[in-house]
């Protein structure tokens, strides 16, 4: 198996990737386009996307979901502890500029402004780590991983720099090939998109299936279909596993109001929600 992830050498998403699979292949790719197709493509590559993180929100890879349909085989929630880290022998006091994604500024301001540091956005937080071991410059430093910190040569200025030391962002594990776990005593996800026939009232009608089997929805998201101002589809998670027979029964009346319907993925849940 490898793993495709979004951005260079050293992203939180190579981190991940490295933190739940040690000694698996990475294959850098330059967009969340390019993971998708090369997982829809190759059954032996699986694709890790970051899905949204705790403190800032969606990612933006839901049309991407729609778009390729792909199994999700699992979820992992990885700890985002950003890092400001310059050029050997560079102090706290030399920084005048940093450099990073702007989620990871944005997750990080709090201690920017209180340095009276200038923000500088660029593409990725790796890309930004790359940046700094090239400028070879004390007076530049970018808030990214561990991992950027050692693949090109940087020291590490100030650890957990984020605003919230809970900073968790939710990955998924995708892949072409459908696989479905046996049903055990363990704590599953179900999750699915669906598209809505064109009638009054008709999210309400749809989701009432749900409340009358006593399945609880943990995720809900509606998002416009590319190059659409008037049709919608909806990303959603629940509790439970296929295989039981309130979700079957939930989602066959789901069914019965929808257009489109397709399941991304039935996974164990991972053990971060029970922390929330």
């Amino acid at each position: 198996m490898k793993i495709a992830y979004q951005g260079i050498a050293g992203s939180y998403s190579e981190s991940c990737a490295k933190h739940m699979f040690p000694s698996v292949k990475t294959i850098p790719c330059k967009t969340f386009d390019e993971c998708f197709e090369k997982a829809n493509n190759d059954s032996n590559i699986r694709a890790i996307i970051p899905e949204s993180n705790k403190t800032t929100g969606n990612i933006g890879v839901e049309y991407l979901i729609f778009k390729y349909r792909l199994n999700i085989y699992q979820e992992f929630f990885f700890p985002i502890d950003h890092n400001l880290i310059g050029i050997k022998g560079a102090k706290l006091l030399d920084i005048k500029n940093v450099y990073s994604h702007a989620q990871a500024l944005s997750q990080a301001s709090n201690f920017i402004k209180k340095n009276n540091f200038l923000a500088n956005v660029r593409a990725d937080t790796a890309g930004s780590a790359k940046y700094i071991s090239e400028e070879n410059d004390k007076s530049k430093a970018a808030i990214a991983s561990k991992l950027s910190a050692d693949i090109y040569n940087l020291e590490i200025l100030k650890e957990k720099i984020q605003d919230d030391d809970e900073n968790y962002t939710r990955f998924l594990i995708m892949g072409k090939e459908i696989i479905q776990p046996e049903i055990d005593q363990s704590k599953y996800i179900t999750s699915f998109l669906f598209k809505l026939r064109d009638k009054p009232a008709a999210l309400y009608s749809a989701l009432s299936g749900f409340a009358i089997n006593g399945v609880n929805m943990t995720k809900l998201q509606s998002f416009p279909e590319k190059n659409s101002f008037s049709s919608f589809f909806f990303l959603c998670d629940i509790d439970g596993h296929l295989d039981e027979k309130k979700i079957k029964n939930s989602l066959e009346e789901l069914a019965f109001h929808c257009e489109d319907m397709h399941v991304l993925g039935v996974y164990k849940a991972h053990e971060f929600r029970e922390k929330k």
